[in-house]
């Protein structure tokens, strides 16, 4: 069977060929307009035309194409054709466009389509394509090219599907039949214009009674009236959606709708209990909680709020209440102090109402409810309580040791009535100015009082029970000392009044003030006055301006300094106390020479130069001449040591030691001269033989200072004991032996003599030691073989060679 046959026999198998249309592809040309055309192109062969124009009028034939969907098996779908294709296989077919070769193939020699492939319509509902018929023998295009379509038809392949998925709503409780809760959308992928592929129906599969759904629309009604959230919050209703109308053989989905119910205020609050005890102490402050109620209420939010409040019986406000706003529970308070021995029980009723009321659903009275209350007070052992308070007291200050101030009176209020002791607090009364009796509580007066020092004392008394808790309280005693005239008044400050020369009778030469702390009750009045005299003052008098002021007036003129520099004023001044006092105060007037300007020089070397009546002229003088001197004696002093320096250079001059001046010791060297003579010079000469000469001789000796100190002592002593006491002997004995062993001592010839001459020597010392020469003579200890003579008359005379230690 050839290809051409198999075809054939595929088209006779095709299930669906509908209607067969013939179109016109050129404008204005129909069917029957081909015969014209074929006379004109014969025509144009006659005439021996080489060139073919093209044709005015030419005509497809072919028929409406469809192809179902989701087929895999090749089939022809329809057919195209020429009016010019006479069956002699001249005429070529071409197909192109979309699908052209992939899902679609034509027969080039019958222009018969075949699908190749399986097609989805709602990938791709129908494909555009182009279709040529060409001359074989000429290659030339029979017809021009020409568009057509090819519809994929839809099957039911496609299952609905929710949109919008989770539904979620929400209903008040207690709403009527028909409340609409929501609204389910699905949608189908098939054709809707074809047959009942995308034609979809709802329906309910969990949720009734509750709930219902519109077919048409999926709009979730209420089917159930007054539903309680109370009973039940939440309901999950089940919608499904099917396709083909519900009919058999469609596809159908399901989704869920969660719909909670809302709270409308349909309950009113409920007391659990219709008796609440409580108990406080007595003692507890104002504001301890004593307890808590709460009512009940079903309903959430703003609908269960509510409002506690008491309705005390009784009319004593003792308690409060308030609403807790996160628990809602009623707090009662202590609005004020307990007394157990006062009121032990306390019944007030309490109610709760709520805040927003709803009479669609419950009548008013509905909305509230009451429940009693019973508050017991327990006994608790209190501190003494103090019955009159506050005490304040006055007390004059001279008011004697032991003068009652006043009593405080305390009482233990609990049923034992322990007895109470009182005392003082001593940081409140430091001075100890009173004392209070323990077992009556009077308060005295223990020391003398002073109102200039303390005009009020705070005294804290103290109540303590006198049982083993030994509680206690306190109070404040203000005790006022009032004034006496104790205090004589004085002048407010030291004046130092002046006259000027030449001041005019009747001129204020001093304001005075006065001051006195004391405070009467009328306030200061003074009086000032003078001393009563056998005779008036004839230079000064006192003015009493009556303003607690006076003034010292002149009474004369013509004051100078020639005739006095001073005048004494006694002042008198008495206060207006019961009884007054006084004081007198000596004041001293000085005559002054004053500047134009009335100012007087009190002060410095122009009031010292007026005082002594000399001019500044004159004193400047002096003062010149003293500076002069001491300059003068400052430069003779310089020349002087100057010169001492310079005599002191030539000479040889030995150490002080630090010796007592009526001690005197020196050292001598004396021998015979050579040839039995003396030398007729005696003046002092520097010793030839050091005493000690050898570098590490400061090893061998005692330290400078403990020789010193031992000198010292020894002297001291010596004052005391003579020159044949073992003191004096040892230092001796102690001065040979260190000689002894001293390998770098002098020879044997040379003499070294140790003398106590006593106190009060007119030779002075001839000791050697802290000799000058110890220190500088660097040469080694040789003996003069020609000692020389040494002048005594230094030690004799006291001249200026003597050293004194």
């Amino acid at each position: 069977m050839g290809i051409a046959e198999e075809r054939a026999v595929r088209v006779s198998m095709a299930s669906v060929l509908a209607v067969v249309t013939v179109f016109s592809l050129i404008p204005g040309g129909v069917l029957s307009d081909t015969r014209g055309t074929q006379g004109v192109e014969a025509q144009q062969l006659a005439q021996g035309s080489t060139h073919l124009h093209r044709r005015l009028k030419r005509g497809w034939i072919w028929k409406q194409l469809f192809v179902p969907e989701e087929d895999p098996t090749p089939r022809v779908i329809g057919q195209l054709k020429t009016d010019y294709d006479r069956g002699e296989l001249s005429i070529k077919y071409i197909l192109s466009g979309e699908g052209a070769g992939d899902a679609f193939e034509i027969d080039e020699y019958s222009g018969e389509i075949w699908a190749l492939k399986k097609l989805d319509r709602e990938e791709k509902a129908f494909y555009v394509l182009r279709a040529q018929a060409i001359n074989r023998r000429s290659n030339e295009p029979e017809e021009p090219e020409s568009e057509f379509i090819i519809k994929v038809q839809d099957i039911n392949d496609n299952a609905p599907q929710f949109q919008n998925e989770p539904y979620v709503s929400s209903i008040p409780e207690m709403c009527p039949t028909g409340t609409t809760v929501a609204q389910v959308t699905a949608t189908d992928a098939d054709d809707p214009m074809f047959g009942n592929n995308a034609k979809l129906i709802y329906s309910v599969l969990q949720g009734e009674p509750y709930f219902s759904v519109e077919p048409k629309t999926g709009t979730i009604v209420t089917s159930w009236p007054n539903m309680d959230r109370e009973a039940r919050e939440q309901y999950l209703v089940v919608v499904q959606v099917e396709d083909m109308l519900g009919l058999g053989g469609g596809y159908s989905a399901s989704t869920t709708v969660t719909v909670s119910l809302t709270d409308v205020n349909d309950n009113g609050p409920t007391f659990q209990h219709h008796l609440y005890t409580f108990s406080v102490p007595e003692n507890a402050p104002v504001g301890t909680a004593v307890g808590r109620i709460m009512a009940r209420d079903g309903d959430t939010g703003i609908n269960a709020r509510m409002t506690y409040s008491l309705e005390d019986l009784e009319e004593s406000s003792t308690f409060i209440i308030e609403t807790d706003p996160v628990t809602q529970e009623g707090l009662v308070l202590l609005a004020k102090p307990l007394d157990y021995e006062t009121k032990r029980r306390f019944v007030m009723a309490a109610e709760a109402v709520n805040d927003h009321v709803d009479t669609r659903f419950l009548p008013l009275d509905e909305f509230r409810d009451r429940t009693t209350l019973k508050i017991m007070v327990e006994d608790v052992d209190e501190p003494p309580v103090f019955l009159s308070a506050p005490h304040e007291w006055k007390i004059h200050e001279n008011a004697a040791v032991g003068t009652v101030v006043g009593s405080v009176d305390a009482r233990d209020t609990d049923a034992v009535d322990n007895p109470v002791r009182y005392s003082i607090d001593k940081r409140s009364d430091a001075a100890k100015a009173f004392r209070i009796d323990p077992n009556n509580g009077t308060i005295t007066v223990a020391k003398a009082l002073d109102r200039e020092t303390d005009d009020w004392h705070n005294v804290t008394v103290e109540a303590r029970e006198t049982t083993l808790n030994h509680l206690s309280s306190s109070a404040v005693v203000f005790v006022k000392v009032l004034d006496i005239n104790d205090n004589v008044p004085q002048l407010a400050r030291d004046y130092r009044p002046f006259i000027c020369e030449g001041t005019q009778a009747g001129e204020l030469i001093q304001l005075l003030g006065v001051v006195d702390p004391d405070d009467p009750v009328g306030g200061h009045h003074f009086y000032f006055s003078m001393v009563s005299e056998e005779h008036i003052n004839p230079n000064f008098t006192i003015r009493d301006n009556q303003d607690n002021t006076a003034g010292i007036v002149a009474r004369r003129s013509s004051f100078t300094r020639r005739d006095r520099t001073h005048y004494l004023l006694p002042v008198v001044v008495t206060d207006s106390g019961s009884p007054p006092l006084s004081s007198t105060s000596t004041l001293t007037i000085s005559v002054c020479s004053c500047q134009p300007a009335g100012h007087c020089p009190t002060g410095g070397v122009e009031a010292l130069a007026l005082s002594m009546g000399v001019s500044m002229r004159t004193l400047l003088g002096l003062l010149v001449c003293l500076v002069t001197l001491a300059a003068l004696s400052l430069l003779m002093l310089a020349v002087r040591r100057h010169r001492r320096k310079q005599r002191g250079g030539s000479q040889v001059e030995a150490k002080d030691l630090e010796l007592p001046e009526t001690v005197s010791q020196k050292v001598l060297y004396y021998g015979e001269a050579a040839g039995g003579g003396r030398r007729a010079d005696r003046d002092f000469r520097r010793p030839a033989v050091p005493l000690r000469r050898h570098p590490r001789r400061r090893e061998r000796r005692l330290r400078r200072e403990d020789v010193r100190a031992s000198i010292r002592m020894s002297l001291r002593e010596s004052h005391l004991i003579g020159p044949d006491d073992d003191v004096f002997r040892q230092f001796i004995l102690d001065r040979l032996a260190e000689a002894d062993q001293d390998a770098h001592a002098p020879p044997f010839d040379c003499l070294r003599t140790y003398a106590y001459e006593g106190a009060g020597s007119p030779t002075g010392s001839l000791s050697s030691l802290e000799s000058f020469a110890l220190e500088l003579e660097p040469e080694q200890p040789v003996c003069s073989p020609r000692p020389f003579v040494v002048k005594l008359t230094p030690w004799c005379g006291g001249g200026e060679e003597d050293t004194i230690f």
